[in-house]
């Protein structure tokens, strides 16, 4: 059967962008797809002699009707998964007035943010049921290809469950693509140290003074202590990505040196896990 990937989320936070990605690396992508047609096209697909592997639909307006098609075709023994992308208000406004085009709802709204709204409350169900949530506000066209190909590149060592590790700075605001969020600005801040404040939490001497603090370890051996206790449960419920996300005021320092502490000590458990930094060069 085929491995089939439903993308939908707002109008305006890159799908389209995100099918032209998949097709890159040999997905077979319909771009605009009515829902109705959901059951035919996998149909079709799924008969003997089909070349067809990898299948991405993009879906088109009536996304919160994708729902019941998912949970049909999961019934059915398929491998299904459902990507949401989405991107702040403010991000939404700046992209449309760009390209001048019209939002789909612009009709049944009085202007262009009721519209935003008025679609982002129709599809909370739908975003609230995405394996995956990618937050494209910040992203540029080759973060968004760096973050989908490592959610959709085949897993490695058969692992089903890809773990993501990302830090943020809370003064740039909360990811909005986060399954877990840990805020960890109680650590001493290297920001207040001279020497240390044009550096990173990938230098060895900021990597140094966040992680040798009693506070710091006890609260890596604490949390580690509960991901692993939590991650079965996750593969368990069929789980397919997992987004733990850990802030500290400016993203740069405290949250970067935790974050690669936190996967290394993941993956000496066996665990696929990719980082990322979303605030390091702001």
């Amino acid at each position: 059967m085929a491995d089939i990937l439903l993308i939908t989320g707002m109008s305006g936070a890159g799908r389209s962008g995100a099918a032209a990605v998949l097709e890159d690396v040999g997905w077979y992508v319909i771009d605009n797809l009515p829902t109705s047609l959901v059951d035919t096209i996998v149909e079709l697909v799924s008969k003997p002699g089909s070349d067809i592997n990898r299948l991405a639909l993009v879906a088109g307006r009536q996304h919160v009707e994708l729902l019941p098609k998912v949970a049909a075709l999961r019934a059915s023994g398929h491998r299904v998964r459902m990507l949401f992308l989405d991107a702040s208000n403010e991000v939404l406004v700046k992209r449309y007035d760009a390209s001048r085009r019209k939002h789909p709802l612009d009709g049944e709204a009085s202007g262009l943010v009721e519209a935003i709204d008025v679609e982002r409350d129709l599809l909370q169900p739908v975003k609230s049921a995405a394996d995956l949530v990618i937050d494209t506000s910040s992203l540029n066209v080759h973060e968004l290809k760096t973050k989908l190909l490592a959610a959709f590149e085949e897993a490695t060592d058969g692992q089903r469950l890809q773990i993501a590790v990302e830090s943020f700075g809370f003064k740039h605001g909360l990811p909005i693509d986060a399954d877990i969020v840990m805020d960890i600005r109680f650590l001493p801040n290297p920001h207040w140290e001279e020497v240390l404040r044009p550096l990173t939490g990938h230098d060895p001497a900021v990597r140094d003074f966040v992680l040798e603090r009693s506070q710091a370890s006890d609260f890596l051996d604490r949390f580690e202590g509960l991901m692993l206790s939590l991650l079965p449960s996750y593969e368990t419920e069929g789980k397919s990505y997992l987004t733990v996300a850990i802030g500290c005021t400016g993203g740069r320092h405290r949250s970067v040196a935790v974050v690669e502490e936190l996967a290394r000590r993941l993956r000496e458990h066996g665990y696929a896990v990719r980082t990322g930094h979303r605030d390091l060069t702001r």
